[in-house]
């Protein structure tokens, strides 16, 4: 239980890292540096990112496969990645910064891919449910650091990123020292598994967690832009109350659904339930009419994700064919953290302009719907 504690800790710790510097603080050195260009080259500054944090899971999960270790990786990886983070409000230009995030981006991911895959290594089966429930701290957390580092008092881009180098250190360094996990050998023997290319249970996962991905990138681009177009006089920091409420309601949501899950032995039902109340809460925020109806909606919406998010972290572990190849086996996973803003955009504009919001609600309901079946129709064995 410790080393569980210890690596819902450190697994936070990657989204502290990440939430107020990519949400915050990059965007406002971005316009320091840019001027009115600062959308453009935020654009430029996100897709590249994303590209370099798809590359980096992929290949310091398979290192820490090849070297048979993890932890080196993640030390090294949070060492270059305080590094990079405090050389930020040193760049003077944007092509510098562009450098820094490309670069801060492969090192953040040499910590979360062989993080990801120390738990498949450490954790058992009859865990991964409360591993999953764990894990729902980790957006809270990095959006509670997002209001810590923006206080009154921490005035400079200097003064902000080092309490986030702080906090991350913080957060991922009792793991490394004092994470000791018991040996667990059925966790690391590799057994040969027939090959069913479109039924295995991995691929059902990766495509569930993909269709609720691509509806949660959606929302979370905007949810502003719809907020105001319910009620214009909604103030920023109503959104934000209203964002971090979800967050915050999913922690205990996740915890109970994860410890059912492991006493019954059915790990899926909790994921297929969480995409049920999202698909619900989609079609709900398509036919509210009101700002109340609204922000129970999408309070609806953001509890479910957030729970089926966190929740899959853990079940996946369970589906993924082989433990030499855990690493890389997570890194292809994480593509569905990226791909869906490759998509979403485009099914914005193609909807919202000429339809308006309640369109392209119903067809993330509809892709929600079809993360059911597959979640739904899983076998309880896998």
């Amino acid at each position: 239980m410790r080393f569980l504690l210890l690596y819902a800790l450190a697994a936070a710790g990657g989204a502290i890292a990440y939430v107020p510097f990519l949400t915050l603080l990059l965007p406002a050195r971005m316009a320091d540096l840019a001027g009115a260009d600062d959308v453009r080259w935020l654009g430029y500054l996100t897709f590249f990112g994303a590209l370099a944090a798809s590359a980096g899971g992929l290949l310091f999960g398979w290192l820490s496969d090849r070297t048979q270790s993890r932890r080196p990786w993640v030390l090294a990886g949070l060492i270059l990645t305080i590094a990079l983070l405090l050389a930020v409000p040193h760049a003077q230009d944007v092509a510098t910064l562009l450098a820094l995030l490309l670069a801060w981006q492969l090192a953040l991911n040499m910590i979360l891919g062989p993080l990801s895959a120390w738990a498949g290594d450490a954790v058992p089966d009859a865990q991964k449910g409360l591993l999953g429930g764990l894990l729902a701290f980790s957006p809270a957390l990095g959006a509670w650091s997002g209001a810590l580092v923006t206080l009154p008092g921490l005035v400079s881009m200097e003064q902000r990123v080092t309490a986030i180098a702080l906090l991350v250190a913080a957060a991922i360094l009792p793991a490394l020292f004092f994470g000791r996990p018991r040996a667990f050998p059925e966790l690391m023997a590799v057994e040969p598994r027939p090959e069913r290319p479109v039924a295995r249970p991995a691929v059902r996962m990766w495509l569930a967690r993909l269709l609720i991905q691509i509806a949660e990138a959606a929302l979370f681009a905007y949810l502003y832009f719809w907020f105001r177009s319910i009620d214009p006089a909604m103030g920023d920091h109503e959104k934000a109350r209203i964002f971090s409420l979800a967050l915050t309601i999913a922690v205990p949501v996740a915890l109970l659904a994860g410890r059912w899950a492991d006493r019954h032995g059915r790990p899926f039902v909790p994921l297929a339930a969480a995409a049920v109340l999202t698909c619900a809460g989609l079609i709900g925020m398509a036919l509210a009419a009101d700002p109340a109806s609204a922000k129970a909606a999408y309070l609806v919406f953001g509890i479910a994700t957030t729970a089926f998010l966190s929740l899959h972290a853990g079940q996946t572990l369970r589906v993924l064919p082989r433990p030499d190849r855990r690493g890389r086996d997570l890194g292809i996973f994480n593509l569905t953290n990226t791909i869906p803003s490759l998509i979403m955009p485009w099914l914005t504009i193609s909807l919202v302009p000429g339809f308006g919001f309640d369109a392209l609600f119903l067809l993330l309901a509809a892709l929600a719907a079809a993360a059911v079946l597959l979640l739904a129709t899983m076998p309880r064995t896998a």
